[in-house]
């Protein structure tokens, strides 16, 4: 078996991954995204179907269009690359499930590759419709999100309502063998 030399140092960079909306104006370089592309080519899907297509957007003027869809995500704007992650529209549940395993391993890889990336929702319907317009994705598609990819400036969130970070302990999370039983 292929054992990974310093197990601890990668577990400690993938626990330290975080949304990034602030990116310096560094372009991504192509054998990373490359790399990122090939993760996400790899990653595992419900029966193997591989609901996926990837735009990778480096236009800025495509990437403020998309930042105009909500406020939320006016941040987009700044970033110098998005892959926007665009599904088959065959199977709403598992490509939701398959769409949040291809972006989390995008975000993992990012940050083991010196980069930072952050995940935009370009909202409802209506919204998803206008992100579809705006990148020439077919009506019968589903596309929900962009994964933006740069170099961090800041892990500082820069949106009008920032959300606290932190997180709740491990032992308000976790049961053992039955809801709600804890370690005898």
């Amino acid at each position: 078996m292929t054992t990974i030399p310093d197990v601890a140092a990668v577990l400690e960079r993938i626990r330290k991954v975080r949304q990034i909306r602030q990116y310096r104006p560094d372009p991504v370089p192509e054998q990373a995204l490359f790399q990122l592309l090939e993760i996400a080519r790899w990653t595992g899907s419900s029966r193997n179907r591989q609901p996926w297509h990837f735009i990778v957007v480096d236009d800025r003027e495509l990437l403020r269009q998309l930042s105009q869809l909500r406020p939320p995500i006016a941040w987009l704007a700044g970033a110098p690359l998005g892959i926007a992650i665009v599904l088959d529209g065959h199977d709403e549940i598992s490509e939701a499930y398959d769409e949040g395993r291809v972006t989390e391993r995008l975000l993992i890889a990012a940050k083991l590759l010196g980069l930072g990336g952050g995940v935009a929702w370009y909202g409802e319907a209506e919204q998803q419709a206008a992100a579809k317009r705006i990148l020439g994705i077919p009506a019968e598609r589903t596309a929900r999100s962009i994964v933006a990819i740069g170099y961090p400036l800041s892990t500082r969130d820069p949106r009008p309502s920032p959300v606290t970070g932190g997180r709740k302990p491990l032992d308000e999370l976790i049961s053992f063998n039955r809801y709600g039983e804890r370690r005898r």
